[in-house]
């Protein structure tokens, strides 16, 4: 086994996938497997094969990201094309009718504050309120210690 070490080992290695070893790269190439330890060290193959994961995951990421931007923004488009629409309808039709208007009013306008990352209704609360409250509990609980006793 005294052949030369083919200039993609590295490839072969990357290709081999999850179940990738020295061993497997030195049978297919030919070779011993010290021979491609030694390459493998030498040309830093582990933090290669990281750096490739890594801008991997980052571009898998982004495209995620940017799929899900493109899909709001879609979605934002046909709903003010819909709520133009409704707008239209109340303008033109008789109070009777444009309740359907308003009814495609209502549900855009909360399909759009969900897009934005908008709560729908008020039901979030403000940090005050939710301190105040909790003050309020704990004040409320702890019984209160009496002065002169030995707590």
């Amino acid at each position: 086994m005294n052949r030369k070490i083919p200039t993609n080992a590295f490839d072969i290695y990357f290709g081999l996938g999850p179940g990738r070893s020295y061993r497997a790269v030195a049978e297919r190439c030919g070779v011993s497997k010290q021979a491609i330890t030694k390459l493998a060290k030498r040309d830093g193959w582990q933090g290669r094969l990281q750096d490739i994961e890594d801008r991997s995951r980052q571009d898998s990421t982004q495209k995620a990201v940017d799929t899900v931007a493109e899909m709001n923004a879609r979605h934002l488009k046909m709903l003010k094309a819909v709520q133009g629409k409704a707008l239209e309808t109340l303008r033109s039709m008789p109070l009777a009718t444009a309740m359907d208007a308003v009814r495609s009013l209502e549900m855009t306008i909360k399909h759009e504050r969900v897009i934005c990352g908008e709560p729908t209704e008020r039901a979030a609360l403000t940090v005050e309120e939710v301190t105040e409250r909790e003050l309020r509990r704990w004040l409320i609980a702890q019984p209160a210690v009496e002065e002169g006793s030995d707590e």
